[in-house]
């Protein structure tokens, strides 16, 4: 069986294609399209008519390059920047008139306990008790537990675009006194569910999504050329060090640092300091950053659901 999922979120609209014939699902074809709402969004988070149309013709362009390949099932939904929008309803209903396809919004809990499930499939039981964080645009998704599905699992509003459209506005760099306005709101945000994590004892730590992947590259991890398969880490101690370069610098000239994209570098100040503050509260000295998360687990729970 061949299925496709499609994960509209903050910065961009993606596509995974896979075989579900195994025992892992077998990706055929990826494809993004980079619409940066989180740039669009309104003041009080509401997405304006353009973002809207921008949104509906990408998931129309992505159900139309699905059925080429194939699918015949399609797993649509939003993240954090629709999940939040007060305008939320008048968003699904236009992206459904466009394409005819139901773009679902998963819970931020949802998004956290598929993210586990997926870095539980790639690390393997070796990972023992293991804690998942994963940092979007507009949230922050962690989890925890020894088996399949995580024991506990939330999300916090401290995404990097939030925060930095929050905090920093257009300065660039933002002035200490807003990086440290962003630690204050992270600390606040995750006192109570960091003394549960420490609690819990975790053997592993695992972070997935692309700030902590551009993170790692930044602190010397291994270029995505040597393939998925190839360990990386980032430590808490370097973490520290990018959190300092980061904040020196505009976000042009941050682009230029290793891993740092360019669509992503105004906000990629903001996702360091909240992994930073994240890994300094749970007292974790390393992540390992795993290439699955939301898109695999959905996968990986249609696969489940066709075993049984």
């Amino acid at each position: 069986m061949r299925m496709g999922v499609l994960d509209a979120g903050s910065n961009t609209v993606r596509l995974e294609v896979a075989d579900l014939d195994g025992a892992v699902p077998a990706r055929v074809h990826t494809a993004k399209q980079r619409l940066r709402l989180a740039e669009l969004v309104e003041r009080d988070g509401r997405l304006p008519s353009c973002a809207i149309t921008l949104l509906a013709d990408a998931v129309a362009a992505a159900r139309k390059e699905a059925e080429s390949w194939g699918v015949a099932d399609l797993d649509a939904f939003a993240t954090a920047i629709v999940r939040d929008a007060p305008n939320r309803d008048e968003v699904l209903d236009a992206v459904l008139a466009e394409t005819g396809l139901e773009l679902r919004v998963m819970s931020g809990e949802r998004e956290a306990e598929l993210t586990f499930r997926a870095a539980r499939a790639w690390m393997g039981w070796r990972a023992g008790p293991m804690v998942v964080l994963d940092i979007g645009g507009g949230s922050l998704e962690i989890a925890f537990g020894g088996t399949r599905m995580p024991d506990f699992a939330t999300s916090v509003p401290l995404g990097a675009g939030r925060l930095t459209r929050r905090y920093f506005g257009r300065a660039d760099p933002p002035p200490k006194r807003a990086v440290k306005a962003v630690r204050s709101r992270a600390e606040e945000q995750l006192r109570e569910i960091s003394a549960r994590v420490r609690a819990a004892e975790p053997l592993t730590a695992v972070a997935t999504s692309r700030t902590f992947q551009q993170l790692a590259r930044m602190c010397g991890a291994p270029p995505a050329k040597k393939g998925v398969h190839v360990t990386r880490e980032l430590s808490r101690a370097d973490l520290r060090k990018a959190v300092t370069i980061l904040a020196g610098l505009p976000a042009a000239e941050r682009a230029k640092l290793p891993g740092i994209s360019r669509p992503r570098s105004r906000q990629a100040l903001a996702g360091a300091v909240v992994a930073h503050t994240a890994m300094q509260q749970m007292r974790l000295e390393k992540v390992t950053v795993c290439p699955w998360a939301v898109r695999e687990g959905l996968l990986l729970q249609r696969l489940a659901d066709l075993e049984r």
